[in-house]
């Protein structure tokens, strides 16, 4: 296989309605399955969230990473989803979420390194633009010279690469050191008491609405690449639906020991 370029692709856009957590998790996997199989072109989703949630990895534990008393007692709803990673704290307003679903030709021949450097190189460019120093740090973080900004995931599945990143928007640190158990860990090493210096929200940074960070990432991705809107079909939907019922809220899969 000989690798591509992104403007070799015909490049789709989903920003949808916000959805529950478990089934964000299902269209990840259903999205990158029809990628996979040619039934849908390359694309870009936007999240939006419907509510509260912390998503694990697909190969940690919930019990070393969340603290599930907690996380029940705020509202927070504890997925798994398919692509590797650490744990996200994701609250609707706080948060920027986004998968790519590309062809494993655009990362052909490439170390994983390399990919996650591929597949962030357009992000990081946009975030150039609003003024803020970020950068790509091995393996599947996005940082500044204030504080880490973003994580990345990547599955890959028959012909198509799943690269999905979570960026920080604004954070309620003390609620996220209630749940997530390796965030007191990473602090307690560190000697640091405020998690705002491990993790720097872009609000801070920018002094922009979500929405207009958003449109801007949409804007120089189209700039790149090449980017048409489009939605969610019907199949997709129905397919993630079931899926989200059977597998990504079920307490087994969440539980499920690496």
């Amino acid at each position: 296989m000989t690798r591509t370029n992104w403007r070799e692709h015909e490049w789709q856009l989903i920003h949808d309605v916000p959805q529950a957590p478990a089934l964000h998790m299902a269209l990840d996997e259903v999205l990158v399955e029809e990628v996979s199989a040619g039934r849908r072109p390359p694309t870009l989703r936007i999240w939006e969230w419907a509510g509260p949630a912390v998503v694990i990895g697909r190969f940690q534990s919930l019990r070393n990473e969340v603290d599930a008393a907690n996380a029940a007692a705020h509202g927070i709803e504890v997925v798994r989803r398919i692509s590797g990673g650490g744990a996200m704290f994701i609250e609707p307003g706080n948060t920027i979420t986004y998968s790519v679903y590309a062809p494993l030709s655009l990362v052909e021949g490439l170390s994983f390194e390399q990919s996650y450097a591929q597949m962030d190189a357009w992000v990081i460019a946009a975030l150039l633009e609003l003024g803020i120093m970020a950068w790509y740090q091995p393996l599947n973080d996005i940082t500044s010279h204030i504080g880490k900004i973003a994580g990345a995931a990547q599955a890959r599945r028959g012909n198509a690469v799943l690269h999905h990143v979570t960026m920080a928007y604004d954070i309620d640190a003390q609620k996220m050191l209630q749940v997530l158990r390796i965030g007191r860990e990473k602090l307690a090493d560190k000697g640091t008491q405020s998690a705002a210096k491990r993790v720097d929200p872009l609000r801070s940074q920018t002094g922009l609405p979500r929405e207009a960070i958003i449109a801007h990432m949409i804007d120089t991705f189209r700039q790149r690449h090449g980017l048409r809107d489009d939605h969610l079909r019907e199949d997709e939907l129905a397919r993630a639906s079931t899926l989200a019922a059977s597998k990504f809220a079920n307490a087994s899969w969440t539980a499920e020991l690496p």
